[in-house]
């Protein structure tokens, strides 16, 4: 029976303990502050990130991992003994990652390879290759994989609220007068995944509001299937999360264990500080 490792980026928003627990090789999305190239989760979290950007008063640039990065991560896979290996990547529509990997890929040539546009990101595209994770240590072939993977990015929903639209203006996102505006008017932008990306979806004020408005947008979603995983998202907001999840569990039949994930840096430039959503898969 062939081994099948996988590998998939950090913006895929998994913690380190969960990806090595399911044997997943994560690699780093970068992060530029001016010349100064840091590697997402590894040199750079969601706190230090915005307590660096609060800092500077500067948001930095993101890009996809070197294709070499990913090389290196395919090497060490088949040097542990894998036989072929499976690659999922943040969407094509929000990054190079997915050209950096099939890059890397034609680096090894001869070896047994399979790259995957995800078509989702963080905890979405995260639940995809822990799905491929379980299903290559249970002796699925190649494609029952990527199967069972492109199944769960069906089932899965990801609805998250904005503390602020600070960062955004920063980016230049949005008008610095629109984000006053909406301070003033304590509103807090709702956020779904809609073909491949992070989208606005609604605007509602008040953070009790936006997140009472987020569970229940995940609850019509998920429209009274059980739920076979689950996650609360945040950024650089860890008690924020813990609040958030109490309201899930009050509100929805959640399963037992709800993973906590921080977005990643990756992701979380472009979103700010203080965000908190969910993800969750519905059972079949």
């Amino acid at each position: 029976m062939s081994t099948i490792a996988i590998i998939t980026d950090s913006d895929a928003s998994l913690p380190d303990d969960v990806a090595a627990r399911h044997g997943i090789r994560l690699v780093p999305i970068t992060v530029h502050f001016a010349e100064e190239t840091l590697r997402s989760e590894v040199d750079i979290d969601d706190v230090d990130l915005f307590a660096r950007v609060d800092r500077e008063g500067k948001l930095p640039t993101t890009s996809a991992p070197a294709p070499g990065a990913f090389a290196e991560a395919y090497r060490a896979a088949f040097d542990a003994g894998a036989d072929a290996l499976v690659c999922f990547c943040v969407s094509a529509e929000v990054s190079a990652t997915y050209a950096a990997a099939v890059a890397a890929r034609d680096m090894l040539p001869g070896r047994d390879i399979t790259v995957v546009d995800s078509q989702s990101i963080s905890m979405g595209q995260g639940f995809m290759a822990l799905a491929a994770a379980e299903a290559a240590q249970a002796g699925a072939s190649r494609d029952e994989i990527l199967s069972r993977a492109a199944a769960v990015r069906e089932r899965t929903c990801l609805y998250a609220a904005l503390s602020t639209l600070k960062y955004l203006a920063m980016s230049g996102r949005v008008g610095h007068l629109t984000a006053g505006m909406a301070s003033l008017l304590n509103i807090k932008p709702i956020l779904t995944l809609r073909d491949g990306k992070l989208d606005l979806l609604e605007r509602v004020r008040t953070r009790r509001k936006a997140w009472g408005r987020t569970i229940d947008l995940a609850a019509q979603a998920l429209d009274g299937c059980q739920i076979e995983r689950m996650a609360v998202i945040h950024v650089a907001a860890a008690e924020q999360a813990r609040q958030f999840e109490q309201q899930l569990r009050a509100r929805l039949a959640c399963p037992e264990h709800i993973l906590t994930a921080s977005l990643t840096a990756g992701l979380s430039v472009h979103t700010g500080a203080g965000l908190v959503g969910v993800a969750a898969v519905a059972a079949q």
